[in-house]
């Protein structure tokens, strides 16, 4: 296996923080990383609610705003992508582990991780962002 990028091991981190802050919030993380298809989805959860939820979680991450905000990169074809990506999961009905898909409404979730006040990430969650 070739060795990961620093970029790559950034993403790495940013998903590892949004994961923790979900789980700290009480969401219980299914899966990370997840191929379907030619698509890979980066966080499958479940969000107690109300009302529970499947939710997958799409993250971005900007080390600086200096070529934009990591929001304007989860566009009309990220979406499109991440649709289909969904789509195959849901039609699958399992996790890779074999696992079954918790029987919930399904939704789709960006977080956002850019560098905060004294260097600390900053974490924001847009809920249902799979609306065009």
């Amino acid at each position: 296996m070739a060795e990961r990028t620093d970029r790559q091991k950034a993403g790495d981190a940013a998903e590892s923080q949004v994961a923790e802050r979900l789980a700290a919030r009480g969401w219980r993380i299914l899966a990370r990383n997840v191929h379907c298809g030619r698509s890979e989805l980066d966080i499958i959860a479940v969000d107690p609610g109300p009302p529970p939820r499947l939710v997958v979680v799409e993250v971005r991450w900007r080390r600086s705003r200096e070529f934009g905000l990591a929001e304007e990169t989860f566009d009309h074809r990220k979406r499109a992508h991440l649709r289909a990506g969904v789509a195959r999961l849901l039609e699958q009905g399992r996790l890779p582990g074999g696992d079954e898909l918790p029987r919930l409404a399904v939704a789709l979730d960006l977080a956002v991780v850019e560098p905060g006040a004294g260097g600390r990430p900053m974490v924001r969650l847009y809920r249902n962002a799979l609306t065009d």
